[in-house]
């Protein structure tokens, strides 16, 4: 009997388990950043309230005026990787309950089961359980649901039933990139909030926030690569910011760039001359030496002159054309066709484009 009693409170801590000893590698995304010099910039500097996430300030603001007026609903969180869209929900989760923060939020990582057993099992535990509070009400608690477009089809149905019957104890918050692969039933019961890529401007000045704080020697040239290489992912930022640090004290474009091993932009516009300039067989001999000096990737260039090309003047047709022959080129590429083959395609490519613009210029 003495076995089954102390059993009995382990039912509820096995829905919202405990915070892992120091030291435990954790599991998926890490709820909070450690403060320790040596953990990755990406959790160490997680925001920890809604007030400082770089961006998104209407989603943020209507969320937390929701909190404020004890109306959240169930939530959709959707859109590209490192936008904001999980450390929203914790910072929102610390909010509502400060120190009991462990015992009334269920978080499902990308590392954990997605099938129906979990939804049946885990989750439903979780939200039937009595919630613990000191207050006058008891507060609804909240489950997590990160990388749900993840989940099976069966465990989404399941889910659906569970959402509906622990409304009033509880509150669930789907994130995920790919909206379209959530069903339509479950996309109904939320409010969905899409996360857009943030503004460079939003990259820029949390960059700057930490590049101060860990006494960074950093330029604008540097920095400027970090925002342009980014496309929009804070987490990226932060990932090249960290790995160019441990590789080079002084962060430099040159030393963004090589960290990273994309093409440089004067690279690219070295590529795009002999492109546009040069026979077929000069430009094939300078692009090959030029990726072999500097182990550029095929795939990189393709991308990288294909953003060039909108910069150029060219009749429309011409633009067009040479935009889906590059396009051909890199889902070709995307099947591990051969290198030399695609970069002769490439320069053909440019030549008929070429051929065209000499056409109708005459």
């Amino acid at each position: 009997m003495a076995g089954a009693t102390a059993a009995t409170p382990m039912d509820i801590d096995a829905a919202a388990p405990p915070p892992p000893p120091a030291g435990a590698a954790p599991k998926g995304k890490a709820p909070l950043g450690a403060p320790g010099r040596a953990a990755p910039w990406v959790e160490k500097y997680r925001p920890q309230s809604l007030a400082d996430v770089a961006a998104h300030r209407d989603i943020v603001d209507t969320i937390d005026r929701l909190t404020n007026e004890n109306r959240l609903p169930h939530l959709l969180l959707y859109g590209p990787p490192g936008t904001g869209k999980t450390s929203t929900i914790l910072a929102v989760a610390r909010k509502l309950y400060g120190s009991q923060y462990s015992n009334m939020i269920l978080e499902l990582n990308a590392s954990d089961e997605r099938g129906i057993d979990v939804v049946r099992q885990q989750i439903q535990d979780f939200a039937g359980a009595r919630s613990l509070s000191f207050g006058a009400r008891p507060s609804v608690k909240l489950v997590l649901l990160d990388e749900a477009d993840a989940m099976t089809k069966d465990a989404q149905f399941a889910l659906r039933r569970v959402i509906e019957k622990y409304t009033r104890s509880t509150r669930f918050a789907l994130i995920c990139n790919h909206v379209n692969k959530i069903i339509p039933a479950l996309q109904s019961r939320c409010t969905r909030f899409r996360f857009a890529p943030l503004d460079g401007s939003h990259v820029r000045e949390r960059l700057q926030h930490i590049i101060k704080s860990e006494g960074l020697s950093v330029d604008e040239g540097g920095l400027t690569a970090l925002v342009r290489l980014s496309n929009g992912d804070m987490r990226k930022a932060l990932n090249i910011l960290q790995s160019t640090h441990m590789a080079s004290q002084q962060i430099t474009e040159e030393a963004v760039y090589l960290c990273t091993g994309n093409p440089m932009p004067k690279d690219i516009e070295e590529i795009a001359f002999w492109l546009l300039n040069e026979p077929f067989s000069t430009s094939f001999k300078y692009i090959s030496d030029m990726k072999m000096r500097k182990g550029l990737a095929l795939v990189d260039i393709i991308r990288e002159v294909t953003m060039f090309v909108f910069k150029i003047q060219m009749p429309s047709d011409v633009r067009v054309k040479l935009i889906n022959d590059l396009a051909d080129i890199e889902y070709r590429l995307s099947f591990a066709c051969n290198d030399k083959l695609q970069l002769g395609a490439l320069i053909s490519t440019f030549t008929n484009a070429r051929t065209a613009m000499v056409a109708a210029a005459s």
